[in-house]
């Protein structure tokens, strides 16, 4: 299990040394909800991005929780007077290690959210909800819902 934990951390990390290239391509912040800890995007392109966190969940029994989503965002949808609202969603993976009680889980993220950002400011709100299907150990549906906030560089 700890050498998932490394593995999933390296990964994540990895992302800053490409995106500080592009500049406000990758983000780093907080979502606070369900899970709570860091976060970080990082823009394909206007449409496209790839979102995570190492966070900690509390749901049933308290664990770390890693995910990661490929997102598609519609800008088109809702119209702000300044900066931009789009809503997205998208596909990803969650891995949730259990303290210790090998009640570790492995589920599909189907993220569903709205981000607001700043026109004057690399800055983005979010909130999203998450349906999740656990396949491991066993098939369960879960449900995660946060808030969040992050700078991009």
């Amino acid at each position: 299990m700890r050498k998932a934990i490394v593995i999933a951390l390296s990964i994540m990390t990895s992302f800053p040394a490409y995106a500080a290239v592009r500049n406000g391509q990758f983000g780093l912040g907080v979502i606070v909800g369900e899970p709570t800890g860091p976060c970080f995007k990082y823009k394909i392109n206007q449409r496209n991005a790839v979102d995570g966190a190492a966070a900690w969940s509390m749901a049933n029994n308290s664990s770390l929780h890693l995910h990661a989503d490929y997102l598609f965002h519609n800008y088109r949808l809702i119209k702000v007077e300044k900066g931009e609202m789009p809503i997205y969603f998208g596909i990803g993976g969650r891995i949730r290690f259990a303290d210790g009680n090998g009640d570790d889980r492995v589920g599909i993220r189907i993220p569903v959210g709205l981000a607001y950002i700043f026109q004057d400011a690399p800055v983005d709100i979010f909130f999203e909800i998450v349906p999740i299907l656990d396949l491991a150990p066993d098939t369960d549906l879960d449900f995660n819902g946060a808030l969040g906030v992050r700078y991009f560089f």
